[in-house]
């Protein structure tokens, strides 16, 4: 499974709003002919029978036996062959670019990183989803994964699977310092702080605001908002800087982490000797860090090792400003229909797979977090902590994710937050730096 979501390159700018035209007219016009063969063909004999398709995953994370069964059950209920095409994380988005626009090239169905949807969205290269919102799954997918995919009221991709961002900690060092779990986004930060006095703290980098942006959540505030024509960045808004101060007190009285680090280590932090002058008490990390967090020993080709210690370490989701569960950055990603592709019926049948009972039981029994809420309780039954697997499927309930705006790349590629971010832990004025990032975002928001 993989343990960062890339930053994005700039996919407008490599040419992928060939895919689709910004024109309104033009968009819904092609939506309405997809739609209408669509429904044509589902009323009569299907004409997605024999045909062949490619699916495109992102990584490696999809296992075999989920491989297997997409393109058993295709050949079973189509007739036709399921080409699936595992595309490196770091080739997702040049390959993305190079084949969506050509009929001829494109992967009837493909994955992407759920702070990528957005871009792809809103040039075009979905196919529009609204019509079968409620067969594939409808309110019981994950919201915040559908808000992703979607571009106004109509939905042009679906969550594949979650991750979820929560607290990682060391209960002896919790015990020794005299503190239990905080309930409230201030208790965070006042144990935070208690533990660091005592010789621990916080793993609480400068630069993450993957994991920061739920202090911005919680308050209230929010990245960017949309008025139904374009994208406004909204760090400047009193609830958006009211988050932000939180997050700089944390960052100033609890974290044992320097201004200019980022989120790369939070896996390991709390493991033994992570830190050469200070102990971790709390890291704020993804689902999948209790791969990496635990007990570290050799195994017998001499590499380290992690294993999880339910004695010694101890997890919680991340509390709200009045308790409850903070609204933290989800990870995942979403999946969807090439609006140019010639075989739309058949990548719908696909897409019916994929969302269907057997297909998201199998997701939850192999560790990843299905994106049909209803089957979270196999997804906790399966797990090997189901403790663990619980708070990630609370999390990732109460999940909130990155705006989807088409030029919401661009912010990701020139580091715009990662850059606030850093300066507000430097120790500068919320509301003066919260202005100067608003305008530097607006300027490339909006694609």
């Amino acid at each position: 499974m993989r343990k960062t979501i890339p930053a994005v390159i700039a996919v407008t700018a490599l040419g992928l709003a060939a895919c689709g035209s910004d024109d309104s007219d033009s968009t819904d016009s092609e939506t309405n002919d997809t739609t209408a063969d669509a429904e044509s063909s589902t009323d009569g004999e299907s004409s997605a029978e024999g045909e062949n398709i490619t699916l495109w995953l992102a990584g490696t994370d999809t296992p075999e036996v989920a491989l297997d069964y997409l393109t058993d059950t295709y050949a079973e209920t189509t007739g036709g062959e399921l080409s699936i095409e595992q595309i490196g994380w770091g080739d997702l988005i040049p390959s993305l670019t190079a084949s969506l626009p050509d009929s001829s090239s494109t992967p009837d169905v493909f994955e992407t990183g759920n702070t990528q949807t957005a871009t792809f969205s809103a040039v075009g290269a979905y196919s529009d989803l609204t019509p079968y919102y409620d067969e594939l799954g409808g309110d019981s997918l994950l919201q915040g994964f559908v808000e992703a995919g979607s571009v106004g009221e109509n939905v042009y991709s679906l969550p594949y699977y979650f991750g979820s961002r929560f607290a990682w900690y060391r209960q002896d060092l919790y015990e020794s310092a005299g503190v239990s779990q905080p309930t409230t986004l201030q208790e965070f930060t006042d144990v935070n702080a208690t533990l660091k006095a005592a010789g621990s703290g916080a793993y609480i980098p400068g630069q993450d605001w993957r994991s920061g942006i739920a202090w911005i959540f919680a308050n209230g505030g929010d990245l960017a908002t949309y008025d139904g024509s374009e994208w406004t960045a909204a760090l400047s808004t009193p609830e958006s800087i009211a988050g932000m101060e939180m997050w700089q007190e944390l960052f100033t009285t609890a974290s044992v982490a320097g201004a200019t680090d980022t989120d790369a280590t939070a896996y390991q932090a709390i493991n033994d000797e992570f830190l050469p002058d200070a102990a971790v008490g709390t890291t704020l990390a993804p689902n999948w860090a209790y791969w990496s967090l635990g007990d570290i020993s050799e195994n017998d080709e001499g590499e380290a090792v992690a294993t999880w210690n339910p004695e010694t370490f101890g997890a919680y989701a991340l509390p709200g400003v009045d308790g409850g569960i903070a609204p933290v950055f989800a990870g995942g990603s979403n999946i969807g229909i090439s609006a140019a592709s010639e075989h739309q019926e058949s990548a719908l049948e696909l897409m019916k797979i994929i969302f269907s009972d057997g297909y998201q039981t199998l997701l939850a029994e192999n560790g990843l977090g299905p994106a049909n809420t209803d089957f979270g309780s196999v997804y906790v039954d399966s797990a090997a902590d189901a403790t663990i697997a619980q708070i990630s499927l609370d999390t990732a309930a109460a999940a909130k994710l990155t705006p989807a705006a088409p030029g919401w790349t661009s912010v990701e590629e020139q580091q715009l937050l990662e850059q606030y971010f850093q300066a507000v832990a430097e120790g500068g004025d919320v509301a003066s730096l919260a202005a100067d990032y608003d305008d530097q975002i607006n300027a490339v928001i909006n694609g």
